[in-house]
C-alpha cells in the first residue's frame, strides 16, 4: 500500500479531485485511490467526515495526516515533496507563483454560471445534453476568455516558462466551453490541447467510469 492515498468521487468528474490527482501524477508520487460514492452519501459517513473534516472530496491521506480541499492538497504536496527531488507544481519566481495562486483561487470562486451550465459531468462523460448559455454564463465566458488571452503568451502552451498546476485548473475551466465548440482564439485551443495531452491528465481522462447517477 502506498503511503499516499487520494479520495475521489466515484464518477471521476470533480474538477477539484482532477487537480489533486494531476498534482500527484506530476510529482511522480505513488498513491492509492479511494473512491467515494457521493450519490450514496458516502462522504457523509463518520469515517469520511473524520478524514475530510468538510465532508468533501478530494481528500488526501499521508502518514496519518488527512487533508481536504484541492488547493490545500496541492500546496501540501509542493511543500512536502519539494524541488529538485520532485518536479515543481508552482513556479519558482515569487510573482509568478502569486499569479498562479491568484488564478487558481479565481477559477474556484468565480465563474459560477459556467460551472452550472457546462458541468464537468458533461466534460468527462461527453454525453450530456447541451443548452445554449444563459446571458450570465456568456458574460462569465467572456471574462474567462479575456483573462486567459491576457495571461497566455502567444506561441506558448503554458502560463509560464514551465508547466504548473494552475495550467491544468485553467485548462479545465476553458475546456468546459471549448469541448462543445465554443469559439476561442487559436492560442487558447492550442493551450488546452497541450494540457489535455499531458500523461497526468490522460490518466484521469482514461479512467473507466460507471454509468452516471445524479446526486
Amino acid at each position: 500500500m502506498a503511503e499516499l492515498s487520494l479520495s475521489v468521487d466515484a464518477h471521476w468528474t470533480s474538477p477539484y479531485a482532477f487537480s489533486a490527482f494531476v498534482a500527484l501524477k506530476e510529482k511522480g508520487l505513488p498513491f492509492d485511490v479511494e473512491v467515494v460514492a457521493l450519490h450514496k452519501g458516502e462522504h457523509r459517513r463518520p469515517e469520511a467526515l473524520a478524514a475530510s473534516l468538510t465532508g468533501r472530496v478530494p481528500f488526501l491521506r499521508h502518514q496519518g495526516f488527512t487533508l481536504s480541499e484541492s488547493s490545500a492538497i496541492n500546496e501540501y504536496l509542493e511543500d512536502t515533496f519539494p524541488s529538485p527531488t520532485h518536479p515543481r507544481l508552482l513556479p519558482a519566481d515569487v510573482r509568478e507563483r502569486a499569479r498562479a495562486r491568484q488564478l487558481m483561487a479565481w477559477v474556484r470562486s468565480d465563474l459560477l454560471p459556467i460551472r452550472q451550465e457546462r458541468s464537468t459531468t458533461g466534460l468527462f462523460y461527453g454525453d450530456q445534453p447541451i443548452e445554449p448559455l444563459s446571458g450570465d454564463a456568456e458574460a462569465a465566458a467572456r471574462r474567462l476568455l479575456g483573462v486567459a488571452e491576457a495571461l497566455i503568451p502567444a506561441g506558448r502552451t503554458t502560463l509560464f516558462a514551465a508547466f504548473c498546476i494552475a495550467d491544468v485548473d485553467l485548462a479545465c475551466m476553458l475546456q468546459r466551453l471549448l469541448w462543445n465548440g465554443y469559439p476561442a482564439e487559436d492560442k487558447l485551443e492550442a493551450y488546452v490541447d497541450a494540457q489535455w495531452a499531458r500523461p497526468s491528465v490522460r490518466a484521469w481522462l482514461e479512467q473507466k467510469r460507471p454509468p452516471y447517477v445524479p446526486y
